[in-house]
This record gives C-alpha cells, structure tokens and sequence, in this order.
C-alpha cells in the first residue's frame, strides 16, 4: 500500500533562516559605491589629466568604431594589446570620441574589480570583516592609483579585475569536483533505483541531468580560466607571473583533471583569448616579450643602488597608493619596509598552514561536496580542505606580488624614471586579500577583530572558534607576544587607511588645475576649428591628443624642440601634414618648442604669424 508513496526529501522540512543583509556587507557595497563616485567624479572634471599615449588607444576605437581598422598592438609598437579600444569602441560609435567616453569602460572595470576582490576574500576564508577591509583599501584613490585604473592608455585598467577573477576561478576549479563526483553518484543512485517504481527512475534521472549539467558547467570555468589568462597575457605581460603562479596551483591540486577534457577546454580558452597576439606574431615574425624588455628598460644602463631605491623604497608606497601625487614625501615611505615584512609573513603563514592541511592522497583529489563550497560529512570534519585550498591560492598570489616586485626591482626603469615607472607595481594590487591576512589573523587572536557568530553561506568561514592557520596562544608570554602583535597589525592597518587617505586628498587638491588645463586644450581645439586649420605640426604630448578630440578633423605630425620629425604612431598623419603647404604649428607656451618657433615669426613670406590662445600658441605659415 505504500510502494507507491514518496518521501519529501529532508532538507525541505528544514525551516530556513531568512537571509538578511549584514552590515560589513552593507558598508562594503556603500563604501564600493563611494569609490566608484569619486572616480566618476574625477572623470566629469578631466582628472586624472589625459595624454596623447591615451588619445592613441582612443583613435583604435575610433578606427574600430568606423570599421577602418582593427589593430591588434597599439600603435607604433609590437606589445600592449588593444583591448581597452574594443571596449571602448561601441561608446565612441555611439557617443563620438572624447575622453570621458573613452574612460567610462575602465570606470567599469574598477567597479568588477572591487566587487571580486570581495568575493574573493570570502572565498578564500576571510569574514566579511576583513573583506569590507580590503575594499576599503581598494577604494582609496592616491595618484597613480587612479592613473592606473581610469586612463585608457594600455594595459593597466584591466590588469587587476581579470587576475582577480582567474584566482576565483581557481579557488571554484580547486575546492568544487562537484562535475567530476556526480556522475558517480548519479550511477549508484541508478542501481539503487532499479527496483523501484516511477519515482525511482525519475529521480536517477534528475541526478543524471544535473551531472551533466554540472560538468558542463566545471567545463566551462575552465575554458574561462584559460580564456582570461589568454587575454591577459596579450594585453600587457606584466600580469604573467599571476598567471604562471595560479596555473602551478592548478596543475598540482588538479592534474589528473587536466589530463582530460579540462585541460583541452582550457587550453581552447587559452588559444582563443590570446589568438590577437599568436597571429599576428605568426604573421609577421614579431616576438612580444622581446619587445616588452627592450621598452622596460632592459637595455639601458641603471645602478643596483639606483634600481634598488626606485624598486624596493619607492616602488610600493607609489605603485599602491600611499604617496601624494608625483612624488613620494620621506613620512609616506613607511609602507615600503612594511609591504616587504608582510610579504613575507604571509608567505610563511600560507606556506604552513598548506603543509598542516595537506596529505599525500589529497594531491590532485579533494573531496568537496556537490555544493561546491563545503567538505563532505566525515571526509574532512575540520574543513582543512577549505584551508588547503585557500593557502594555496593565497601562496600563489603572494608569489605573483613578490615575482612582479623582483622583476621590476630588475628593471633599469626602476632606477631611471621611478615616479612614472611604479605603474608597473600597478598588479600588486591583486595580491591585497592575501597580503593583508597576518593583519587579519594578528587582531582576531587577540580579540581586536570582529568575532564572527554565523556560519557563512558561501565558504562556511564564519563560524567561531580555532581555525587551521591561526594558532592559539597557551602561555602567558605567549599571550604577550600575541597581544602586541595585535596592535601592531590594528596600527598598521591604520596607518594603511590614514595615509591612503591623505594621498588620495592630495589627488583630489590637484583636481582644479587639471580641470583648467583641460578648458585651455578645449579652447585650443575651438580656435583651431575656428581658424580652419586641418594640419599641423606638434610635440609627441600634444599630436594624437590634438587629433583624438577632434575625430581626426585635424591631424598631426610631431616634431622634436629643434623642429626635426618626431615618432609618429600613425605615419599617414605624416603623409597628409607633409603635403599641406599651410599647415601650422601649435606649442605650449612658454614650451622650448615655442621658443624655437618665436624665432620665426616676422611680416615677410616664409615666416610666421602667432595666434595665442590661453595655454598655447598657434603658428600660422604667411604666404
């Protein structure tokens, strides 16, 4: 008489807890929000102030908007892929070009990076303390900051939401075998099944149908993983150690995978998201690294102590946003050996909580359950899988920061031009929830963090009480030591807030200058229009500016202070200035250029007549 009744399944006698918005994640999303408005706000008043390096990848998207090109490098060079005009380039079909335009893309970007960088932080084992932390961090806005984040000059904007995202990627593809353990579980649910009536089958069934949707779906998150790298590595390289770092993590906790279709699916992705830069290199015998070492600097000469000072001193105080704008004051230098110390710690920390949570038999096999996120009743009750996991991606991360710093450090671009050249510390940025977790770890012991009291949804990291890489003190000298380990890391990650904080103040005092710079280049641009002139002849910092704004109506050859021709980006422009016998001149004020060409003003044929305008000067050929 009951043969033919069903069960409902446990779980759904089970009353649910109602899901109610807590408040480090509502502080996180206001203070994300306020990050994202300060940027929108800097970009409405023309900050951070724009270039011709820029109004170069602007004139991709122009050319990609109008269907007349579609560049693969930027211009001029063998390296730096044109992702950010891709982007970009519907806005400019739609909107015409400008500079605001050109930047919404990369404002876009911050605002994934920030909302991965939390997720990120959770999924590696961070309470949501500790991720409202690191989004704090990463709101701040210090100079070269938002340089890096909102100019659209290659490489950069980019950077630091794509690492993120393929660290989650591996931590999902680590702790989650739910594609490779359903199958087998839909199999014995089968055989179990056979004997039963309807609703047997139709429950093996399910469970087959949401095997294959979940490996499917684990498919695809390695063809992903693989498809980021790709387009990683063909926008900038500098991204590379990240990768090479994270790829380790994988081929060790996921090898017997990788042998199968996972490895083709990323290797596809791979392929795909690098394709731009595989092709053109085949097709004109261009090596991209090559070209990357020569424009670093590695062929040009530096001093150790020289590449020292701008690598180690002021290469992350600048690259992550603790200096004032331009220049780093001896006050603002306090977070160079700090980074280095925690660096290190961190290092270790991560390093032995992966040895303590690591076994012979769970190399290349981890046994997740099929929610993705959790270990298996009685598989592993201390949930040193999570920890193995979290470790390993947080080492990986760690070692990606340090390579990057060693790389730079290396570099002749260090010693040369440190202020400009910290651009390349931009990256490190990716590493912050991993570097920041002996902070974290410090405070919580002694009690000046937020204690957690609710399992979390997403990583089950929430819950009270020891965790597998945060010891417990069991003496009294110890308790000690530990104490003062945790006002040291609450003081330091003030000072990190504070001084972040006045760097980004800075930024923002410098604003109005910037914005009345832009209104001159505006009226320069007006008076040109005005004037009638379609050519003319520049510095490199003025040419493709001149020529981005106004949609190519003016095109521009550069020339050097001593009149010479300069590097033109795109030669046409050369082509077309040189056959126009009335094309002009246009200077800064008060520039050296302007003061080669003032000697040639005069009344007579063959000279020039000057039309000055707020900020520059225009040179017009008398006839």
């Amino acid at each position: 008489m009951t043969a033919g009744v069903r069960q409902d399944p446990r779980e759904a006698t089970r009353p649910r807890t109602p899901r109610r918005t807590r408040l480090p994640a509502l502080l996180a999303l206001l203070i994300g929000l306020a990050g994202v408005g300060y940027r929108l706000a800097l970009l409405l008043a023309d900050a951070p102030p724009t270039n011709s390096d820029e109004a170069t990848m602007g004139l991709a998207a122009l050319h990609i908007a109008r269907g007349e090109g579609f560049p693969v490098w930027f211009y001029g060079q063998a390296y730096m892929g044109t992702l950010e005009a891709y982007l970009a380039a519907p806005l400019v079909a739609l909107a015409g070009p400008s500079v605001l335009v050109l930047r919404l893309p990369t404002l876009a970007l911050y605002a994934l990076f920030l909302a991965l960088s939390w997720r990120l932080t959770r999924r590696l084992g961070g309470d949501r303390w500790f991720a409202l932390l690191v989004v704090a961090v990463l709101a701040l806005g210090a100079d070269r900051v938002v340089k890096n984040q909102l100019i659209a000059g290659g490489g950069y904007p980019e950077l630091n939401p794509a690492g993120v995202a393929l660290a989650l990627l591996t931590v999902s593809l680590c702790a989650g075998v739910a594609g490779a353990r359903l199958p087998r579980r839909a199999a014995a649910a089968g055989a179990e099944a056979a004997g039963s009536v309807a609703a047997g089958s139709e429950a093996a069934g399910a469970e087959a149908a949401a095997a294959a949707a979940g490996a499917a779906a684990r498919l695809v998150r390695w063809a992903g993983w693989g498809l980021v790298s790709g387009l990683l590595l063909w926008a900038d390289p500098l991204i590379l150690p990240f990768v090479l770092a994270l790829g380790a993590v994988l081929a060790a906790l996921r090898r017997r995978e990788l042998i199968g279709r996972a490895g083709a699916a990323l290797a596809a992705g791979l392929l795909l998201g690098a394709a731009p830069m595989l092709l053109d290199s085949l097709r004109h015998g261009r090596n991209p690294l090559a070209a990357v070492l020569t424009a670093s600097g590695a062929d040009a000469a530096a001093t150790w102590g020289e590449r020292l000072y701008g690598g180690l001193v002021l290469g992350p105080p600048l690259g992550m946003g603790f200096c004032s704008p331009g220049h780093c004051a001896g006050w603002q230098l306090w977070w160079a050996p700090t980074f280095v110390v925690l660096l290190a710690l961190a290092t270790t920390a991560a390093w032995r909580t992966l040895r303590r949570t690591l076994r012979p038999a769970d190399l290349g096999h981890f046994p997740f359950a099929a929610n993705d996120n959790s270990p298996r009743s009685g598989d592993d009750p201390a949930g040193a899988t999570e920890w193995r996991v979290s470790a390993a991606v947080r080492l990986a991360l760690l070692a990606g920061a340090g390579a990057v710093l060693a790389a730079y450090t290396a570099s002749s671009a260090a010693g040369r031009t440190p202020v400009e050249s910290a651009r390349y510390l931009s990256v490190l940025a990716v590493a912050m929830p991993a570097l920041l977790w002996p902070l974290r770890a410090a405070a919580r012991r002694t009690g000046l963090w937020p204690s957690p009291r609710h399992r979390d949804e997403a990583t089950g990291s929430d819950r009270p009480g020891h965790h597998v890489d945060e010891p417990e003190p069991f003496n009294t000298g110890d308790r000690m030591r530990t104490r003062a380990a945790g006002v040291v890391a609450v003081a330091v990650l003030a000072g990190m807030l504070g001084t972040g904080a006045v760097a980004t103040a800075g930024t923002i005092g410098g604003v109005p200058a910037t914005h009345a710079e832009a209104d001159r280049h505006r009226v320069l641009v007006d008076t040109l229009g005005a004037l009638g002139v379609r050519h003319v002849r520049a510095g490199y910092w003025t040419c493709n500016r001149l020529t981005f704004v106004t949609g190519e109506d003016v095109r521009c050859a550069v020339v050097d202070d001593d009149l010479r021709p300069g590097f033109d980006r795109l030669p046409e422009y050369r082509r077309a200035v040189d056959a126009d016998p009335d094309a002009a001149w246009v200077a800064p004020a008060g520039s050296p250029l302007a003061a080669r060409l003032d000697g040639r003003l005069g009344p007579g044929p063959g000279t020039l007549r000057m039309v000055e305008v707020p900020g520059w000067r225009i040179y017009l050929p008398r006839r």
